[in-house]
């Protein structure tokens, strides 16, 4: 369930408790700095929220799904500093910690201290009820037997305008119904991998997680688009038209339901 009014969730089941977090891009302010934009680091703000977090939640582990630093391929100054001395902060306080990659990942492994598991970007079933991964790519076979997926990579948020012309833009959660035979097909066709007899395909719900970093970005999700809707989408999943995004739940932070994204799209 989400944590309101965190964009972060816990999942539990029987003693385990399961913090969820996505997209810290730690190293963000740097890449702008060298465009010559000043944005004080986020990462102290973040690593307090996330103490805050595990202070009033008590989780027996904790979930990244995926980004967690900026920087694509390498890894910048600021990050070789800042993502060691997050995950030593929250290490002593939570002793599993594990992080699905993200496609800002690259060479972040020498970053983490050695108590933390990497896993593949492609995901993790937990339960076996429950997949989990990033999102820019397709998600493991075996996530297909899941009935909901949670995944992050988006960022979402809503666009409105007033009739004066004033943006204004919020993270939310996204809630969607997914075709889970439809979905199946899609990513057993990219991966060229011929259906089993032993997975279920059961994903019925489709959970977008928005970013822990407040200040970044996101992808406004009820942006009028041209041509093929689901073509604007960054994700693979979202573009394989298994997805009910038309008729996706929208939440703000705080819980508010604020509608549908088709409804929502009008006022954007």
């Amino acid at each position: 369930m989400p944590i309101r009014p965190f964009p972060a969730m816990l999942l539990q089941k029987g003693s385990e408790r399961v913090l969820v977090v996505a997209d810290l891009h730690i190293g963000w302010e740097v890449a702008l700095t060298e465009k010559g934009i000043h944005v004080p680091s986020q990462t102290s703000k973040m690593l307090d929220r996330m103490l805050q977090l595990i202070k009033a939640k008590k989780p027996t582990s904790i979930i990244f799904l995926g980004d967690v630093k900026h920087t694509i391929a390498t890894a910048e100054w600021g990050e070789w500093r800042d993502v060691p001395d997050f995950f030593e902060a929250i290490g002593g306080m939570v002793q599993d910690i594990r992080v699905i990659l993200g496609n800002h990942d690259g060479n972040l492994a020498p970053l983490l201290p050695e108590n933390v598991k990497i896993l593949p970007s492609t995901g993790v079933v937990l339960w076996g009820d429950i997949g989990l991964f990033h999102g820019y790519t397709w998600p493991a076979p075996e996530l297909l037997g899941c009935r909901s997926l949670i995944m992050g990579h988006v960022h979402p948020i809503v666009a409105f305008r007033d009739p004066m012309g004033f943006r204004i833009s919020r993270q939310v959660w996204v809630k969607a119904r997914c075709n889970g035979e439809q979905l199946a097909k899609s990513v057993l066709k990219r991966l060229n991998i011929k259906a089993r007899s032993n997975v279920k395909m059961r994903p019925s719900q489709l959970l977008i997680m928005p970013s822990f970093n407040g200040l970044l970005g996101g992808q406004p999700m009820n942006k009028k688009a041209r041509g093929a809707w689901s073509k604007m989408f960054i994700s693979p999943v979202l573009r394989s038209r298994s997805v009910d995004i038309n008729n996706a739940e929208i939440y703000l932070l705080d819980g508010t339901f604020l509608g549908s994204i088709g409804q929502l799209r009008t006022l954007s």
